[in-house]
């Protein structure tokens, strides 16, 4: 990697239209006053790098449950997969990655399966670190069945400042683990509910890079992890 691909990252298609809308008003900014038109050139570069989307380099090991976004571990609590995906109405771990706004926002597969089921539910937009926003945000939710039977579901959730969930996997599709399925725009957060039986092998407040990090794995026998901020 050059020097020059570790700072400029390519963008996603999604992105283009909102560059060249924060590109105009800048141009505008700057007919009116110049510090203005600096402030939306610095608007414009944010915008640009907010759906920056870069290569990532996935472990293929068969039972690597890894991450669907970048951000933070927000919380792993015990609930019940979004009831429109159709799956069995109990209590799962729930492992849920915030992303800020300046995180990458292109989701991608936890793992490889074949989508049984996609499912977008409208709802409010409420700060999507807080619990209930797993309840009351918008979402849209997928069902991925693996070889051996067992389902994983990953929700995209709306977050305070998030206006829209972009998924482009239909059911039947077949997920590579660390393919893209979609994004989020402007701040949100991604569930994962893992299958009974398999424990998160991360802590909450860790640091997560979509499609690299192991969030668990289905072949371990050890435990739930826990971490310290030091």
């Amino acid at each position: 990697m050059t020097m020059l691909e570790t700072f400029i990252k390519p963008m996603h298609p999604e992105g283009r239209k909102f560059v060249a809308i924060f590109a105009a008003i800048s141009v505008v900014l700057f007919l009116i006053w110049e510090p203005l038109g600096w402030i939306g050139v610095g608007l414009t570069v944010w915008c640009y790098y907010f759906f920056r989307d870069p290569k990532r380099t996935t472990p293929t090991r068969d039972g690597l449950i890894i991450s669907p976004a970048d951000g933070v571990i927000s919380l792993i609590e015990k609930a019940v997969p979004p009831r429109e995906l159709g799956m069995e109405d109990r209590a799962l771990t729930r492992v849920s990655v915030f992303m800020n706004v300046f995180n990458c926002h292109v989701n991608r597969a936890p793992i490889a399966g074949r989508v049984t089921a996609v499912a977008y539910r409208p709802g409010k937009f409420l700060n999507a670190s807080l619990d209930k926003a797993s309840e009351d945000n918008e979402r849209n939710s997928l069902a991925i069945e693996m070889e051996d039977g067992r389902q994983i579901a990953v929700v995209q959730i709306a977050g305070l400042v998030a206006r829209r969930i972009v998924c482009w996997t239909k059911p039947e599709h077949r997920l590579l683990t660390g393919e893209r399925f979609g994004l989020i725009r402007f701040g949100s957060r991604v569930d994962v509910y893992l299958p009974d039986g398999v424990f998160p092998l991360v802590s909450v407040g860790q640091g997560m890079v979509a499609g690299e990090t192991v969030i668990a794995d289905l072949t371990s026998t050890e435990g739930a992890r826990s971490g310290r901020t030091a």
